[in-house]
């Protein structure tokens, strides 16, 4: 004789199986709606339970929110670039010319990244501006604002390495500049630019050395110190309330 279906469904939920991948209940109470966040892989980064001060926009004017957008928009159009970009002096300013005239959508996806990169500069900026106004820094939460700090100076090198990828005539001398300014550092400047820049003038060392940088180094220290930053937040007991 056939199961019934209302049988056959106790059955399952009774099982081993069924009780590995769905630890509790329905989420119709506060514990099981607490669970629900704490079990799952994708909203256990976020708290159960958001302060209402947190979602007032005139308060955080998500500017972290924006930062941390950003940020994904420009891992996707950078890792999307990467196919069509090759990091040599003979390469380089031919490959973004076809960007922009030969691949299709080429001209957006490259504007699409350039745009986010200047944005999240912008965003970092104004956010550590916000968070310094409203004494979001004050203890218990100061090791998450030198987090913050790193962020920043993250995100200007960031933006700093791939302005010379192009190798076009403003990238070229607008990091020569760079280049000679930590030249003239006292003490170890000439080993610092050498060392940076993989050589004493800018070439082929100096544009794969930045490109490098720019699409594995650097992004995996940021993403790394996002992961630390939003965990603070959580342990720091959520976004800081108005003073």
């Amino acid at each position: 004789m056939l199961e019934l279906p209302a049988e056959m469904w106790r059955r399952v939920k009774s099982g081993p199986l069924w009780k590995s991948l769905f630890r509790h209940g329905y989420p119709d109470s506060r514990k099981n709606q607490s669970l629900a966040v704490f079990t799952n892989v994708f909203l256990h980064l976020h708290p159960v339970k958001v302060r209402r001060h947190a979602l007032a926009i005139p308060y955080t004017w998500c500017m972290g929110g924006l930062s941390f957008f950003l940020f994904l928009v420009l891992t996707l159009t950078g890792t999307l670039l990467m196919f069509y970009y090759r990091p040599t002096t003979d390469l380089a300013y031919a490959d973004i010319k076809d960007l922009e005239t030969v691949v299709v959508f080429g001209q957006i996806l490259r504007n699409m990244h350039r745009w986010a990169g200047h944005g999240m500069v912008i965003t970092v900026f104004l956010h550590m501006v916000r968070v310094f106004y409203t004494g979001s820094y004050k203890p218990p939460r100061e090791f998450n604002w030198v987090v913050g700090t790193l962020l920043f100076v993250l995100t200007l090198v960031l933006s700093y390495t791939g302005y010379l990828l192009p190798w076009d005539q403003l990238a070229f001398w607008a990091v020569t500049v760079g280049y000679n300014i930590a030249q003239a550092a006292p003490f170890v400047g000439n080993e610092f630019a050498f060392v940076l820049f993989g050589g004493f003038q800018l070439g082929a060392n100096a544009l794969l050395r930045f490109y490098v940088l720019h699409v594995v180094a650097l992004p995996l220290a940021t993403g790394f110190l996002i992961a630390i930053h939003f965990w603070r937040i959580r342990k720091d007991g959520g976004i800081s309330g108005p003073l």
